[in-house]
């Protein structure tokens, strides 16, 4: 029941064209080199050394990332606590409209 159904390959139609004959060739013997003298390896990364004057840097980007972030995280907040508190005013002028429309009848 659960078993998936394999499609059949369809076969070829029209013209066929026959495979190419491939000729066949010489291997031709490997002449050896002499193996290279061996070197000292290099690092292959440089090391990075931090003066007082980088490191004061860094600080001072870090410190402006962090502010830029808090006042975008603060003024999204910000957004959604304006939006929800005219949604609350708007549902309970809404809700005063429609009670005073009852008590008229």
């Amino acid at each position: 029941m659960l078993r998936p159904k394999i499609p059949t390959m369809p076969t070829p139609t029209g013209l066929s064209t026959r495979p190419a004959v491939v000729e066949p060739t010489t291997v031709s013997p490997n002449v050896e080199t002499p193996p290279a003298a061996p070197t000292t390896p290099t690092p292959s990364r440089p090391s990075v050394q931090l003066t007082p004057g980088t490191a004061l840097a860094l600080v001072g980007g870090g410190t402006a990332v962090v502010l830029v972030l808090g006042a975008v995280l603060v003024s999204l907040l910000l957004a959604v606590a304006i939006t929800g508190a005219s949604v609350a005013v708007c549902a309970v002028v809404l809700r005063s409209l429609l009670a005073s429309e009852t008590k008229r009848r």
